[in-house]
């Protein structure tokens, strides 16, 4: 009887897996617990020498925001620079990035080199800032409305078929709801 006990364990493992496959949810989606809440408090100085102002929570009084989480050692990163370049050619929202666990030379030869698509920048140079906002890793993205409020949370690299399809509509609801 106890020889059939590893066996019962993997089938039922098996068909909790199998179960959550069939389920139709995406997997990939990493729920926020954030979503609908206000913006953790933030209060990051900004990167020395780039001469933008850093990031509190007074940045997103009346204003939609797209929070971007980077850093200059980050590879999916300057994949998704781009994006947010062309992203920073609206004005109805600003860009805000949370320059995570970065050296200010690195961060500021990234910005030098690839363009600065951020009207303000934190340096959160120990992390605890990303931790309080839920942060997995870099790249991640964060839709502010006006309010304070986080709408929406992209995890992982922006690409163009997902900023159109996806970061672009929660966008456009922040800015139509006025939040």
């Amino acid at each position: 009887m106890l020889a059939l006990l590893p066996l019962a364990i993997f089938l039922a493992l098996a068909a909790i897996f199998f179960s959550q496959l069939l389920s139709g949810r995406d997997i990939g989606t990493v729920p926020s617990a954030l979503i609908g809440a206000p913006a953790p408090a933030t209060n990051l100085p900004p990167v020395d020498g780039l001469g933008l102002p850093g990031l509190d929570n007074a940045a997103f009084a009346g204003k939609v925001t797209v929070l971007n989480v980077w850093a200059s050692w980050c590879a999916p990163c300057r994949q998704e620079h781009p994006i947010l370049m062309a992203l920073s050619q609206d004005k109805r929202f600003q860009i805000a990035g949370l320059n995570y666990k970065d050296a200010p030379e690195n961060a500021r030869r990234f910005l030098g080199d690839l363009g600065n698509p951020f009207a303000l920048v934190g340096a959160d140079q120990k992390g605890r800032t990303a931790i309080d906002w839920g942060v997995y890793g870099v790249p991640e993205t964060f839709v502010v409305g006006r309010d304070g409020k986080i709408l929406y949370k992209h995890v992982g690299p922006l690409d163009a078929e997902g900023a159109q399809k996806t970061l672009l509509p929660e966008i456009e609801k922040a800015l139509a709801a006025g939040q």
